[in-house]
């Protein structure tokens, strides 16, 4: 009974890793627009004087952008961190299950 309990898990975890890795990847995907962003607006603001409300409104949206990317991050991390509990798991399955196939592969004469 336990092997099947232990395939069961152990599937379940794969699909947990693989949900973990496409939300850093989004993330990642997301910070890397919002970089861009963030440069694009560098670029536009070079054009409009330091104190003008335009600048301001720029500069405001670029704290925002900054603030934005710090949640990325923040994120991002909590979910690495996940993912590096889930391999510990995945790896104490494989081996109760490489364990539970050697003992049901056993003969006794």
């Amino acid at each position: 009974m336990g092997m099947i309990t232990d395939t069961m898990r152990y599937h379940e975890l794969q699909g947990q890793k693989r949900d973990l890795s496409f939300k850093i990847q989004q993330i990642t995907m997301e910070k890397s627009r919002l970089v861009k962003s963030g440069n694009d607006l560098m670029r536009v603001g070079t054009d409009y004087d330091p104190d003008s409300p335009a600048m301001k409104t720029l500069q405001k949206r670029q704290a925002d952008m900054r603030l934005i990317e710090e949640q990325l991050e923040q994120q991002m991390s909590e979910y690495k961190i996940q993912l590096q509990a889930v391999d510990a798991e995945l790896g104490d399955c494989k081996q109760r299950l490489g364990e539970e196939i050697k003992e049901e592969m056993k003969y006794s004469l």
